[in-house]
């Protein structure tokens, strides 16, 4: 299942919020004093879990609440789907408005957001800092504020990877895919030599940030300096872009972003697509079995960092449940949660990759998918955990895009993304 990059949605008006925030739904936590919402751990508890995605990624972690609510009797958890449309505009009000959900799960940085907003407990206080050893490093950083406080952690990751056409990359006598930007444009020559019209395409990130991610990050660059600065003035940063833009104007990867499968099937040789392809492009093209394959995505001249997406869990501090709603989700951790889900996923053919790296061999890909997978998540980077990143992100692509379209120069478009990055970071 496709999942909608985080940071791509549209900022959200004022009086959006206002009509959010009037009619969130009954039956959630709502605001009380101190004393109700520190309820005892072992006390009754109607836990309610706000699950960014899809109706099948609700189930698969129903599956987990279920298994938690047989040891703990007296707590009842029920996960509702918010879909990525809207569900950033919705936690926000709630946040705003201090009543909705006990658990929330969305954007990788969202909780970090919401809980500078005051919307969130930190989880250091009811043990979670002990689940960072279990976690991939890169994403548990995403996911904690650059203060160190815990709002939420990893729920689950995607990342991306290189899907190529094996008759394809054979018909023009390329043996293995490309393992360096310098191969990549080597292979896109030689696949045009051999009468492929389009070599190689983008899907996830094309013409979008995360698409520069890859490119920014394996050139040795970075969004943000340590201390949460923009980063776009560098030379990393511009060799990144300049790549990025040669890719679609020299090497003629299209602007008009094609799903992987679509394109695969259209002829496209070679594609960045997200890990969720990889469960359905033998069934809705059984023409492409056989004939495709998965590869880390090749390495910059700094490595091959790539972009690794996910959700975040955390807990509401307006929730009259916090420890109970706070050892839950400490659970999710557990093997048993995380079989659990990952068997249900593999049931509803759902793309999930649990947030410890030791359990990707047990999600629903095959296999061969999974190894190629734990492999980039190994040495991946998550977004920024930085102030003001979920409401720079969308501006920033606009800014990026502008100079792969020609309507400005390199240099200008960074230098706007990054007062973008300066401007909301207060």
């Amino acid at each position: 299942m496709r999942r909608t990059p985080a940071a791509t949605r549209a900022a959200l008006p004022a009086t959006l919020i206002a009509v959010l925030i009037t009619g969130l739904g009954a039956g959630c936590a709502t605001s009380g004093t101190p004393e109700t919402r520190q309820a005892d751990a072992n006390a009754p508890a109607a836990i309610t879990w706000w699950s960014t995605g899809g109706d099948d990624e609700s189930a698969a972690f129903q599956k987990a609440a279920d298994l938690y609510t047989k040891s703990h009797p007296n707590v009842t958890i029920k996960v509702q789907t918010l879909s990525w449309d809207d569900a950033y505009a919705k936690l926000l009000a709630a946040s705003t408005s201090r009543s909705g959900p006990d658990v929330i799960s969305g954007g990788m940085t969202w909780t970090i957001q919401f809980g500078l907003r005051g919307g969130m407990v930190d989880l250091r206080k009811y043990g979670a800092e002990q689940l960072k050893a279990q976690a991939q490093p890169a994403q548990w950083k995403s996911a904690v504020s650059p203060d160190g406080t815990v709002y939420g952690i990893p729920l689950d990751m995607s990342t991306e990877a290189l899907y190529y056409r094996t008759d394809l990359l054979e018909k023009a006598g390329i043996k293995e895919p490309p393992t360096s930007w310098d191969e990549l444009t080597a292979d896109i020559g030689k696949l045009k030599d051999a009468g492929v019209k389009t070599p190689f395409s983008i899907d996830w990130g094309n013409l979008d940030w995360i698409g520069y991610f890859n490119f920014l990050y394996q050139a040795g660059g970075s969004f943000y300096t340590p201390d949460c600065k923009p980063s776009l003035g560098t030379p990393e940063a511009e060799r990144a872009l300049s790549f990025w833009i040669d890719l679609h104007r020299k090497y003629g990867a299209p602007t008009d972003t094609v799903t992987t499968s679509d394109a695969l099937d259209a002829g496209t040789a070679m594609v960045y697509g997200g890990t969720w392809n990889a469960l359905g492009i033998d069934t809705s093209k059984p023409k492409l079995k056989g004939k495709w394959a998965v590869a880390p995505l090749p390495a910059g001249p700094a490595g091959p960092t790539t972009f690794i997406g996910g959700r975040a869990v955390g807990v509401t501090s307006y929730s009259k449940h916090i420890q109970q709603a706070a050892d839950f989700v400490k659970y999710l951790y557990t093997d048993e949660a995380v079989d659990a889900v990952n068997a249900e996923s593999k049931a509803r053919n759902v793309a999930y990759i649990p947030p410890r790296p030791d359990k990707v061999a047990g999600s629903p890909f095959q296999p061969q998918h999974s190894q190629v997978f734990a492999k980039i998540i190994s040495t991946g980077a998550a977004a920024p955990g930085c102030p003001g990143w979920d409401e720079s992100a969308g501006d920033v692509a606009k800014h990026l895009q502008s100079a792969i379209l020609g309507k400005a120069d390199m240099k200008t478009a960074l230098g706007e993304a990054a007062k973008v990055m300066e401007r909301n970071a207060g």
